[in-house]
């Protein structure tokens, strides 16, 4: 007789709960989060519409179809540099600040 394994559901609140429940490293973590962050403010900007993505794409150097794939909150295969050229390129700029995690 076959067995069948139940997988159990997992609820997170945080990048730092979701990085512990798939095992990734605290620096993979702290990417993630910063990427997540990153896209979610930068799709936010791309949807107000204040420039069209051809014109982010131009501005950044990169495509109209990878703006318009972060607009919609899919930055797989982009990378983090792409990303914050496609931040300058709508004019806007980042406010770095860094905090102690808890140990």
């Amino acid at each position: 007789m076959a067995t069948t394994k139940t997988r159990k559901g997992v609820t997170v609140r945080t990048a730092e709960e979701l990085g512990r429940a798939l095992r990734l490293s605290v620096a993979d973590t702290a990417e993630m989060e910063f990427r997540s962050e990153l896209t979610m403010s930068l799709a936010k900007i791309i949807q107000a519409g204040r420039l069209t993505h051809a014109e982010i794409a131009k501005r950044a150097g990169t495509s109209r179809t990878r703006v318009t794939a972060i607009a919609n909150g899919n930055t797989q295969g982009v990378s983090t540099d792409v990303l914050i050229r496609v931040l300058a390129a709508t004019g806007y700029r980042t406010e770095f600040r860094l905090k102690k995690t808890a140990a």
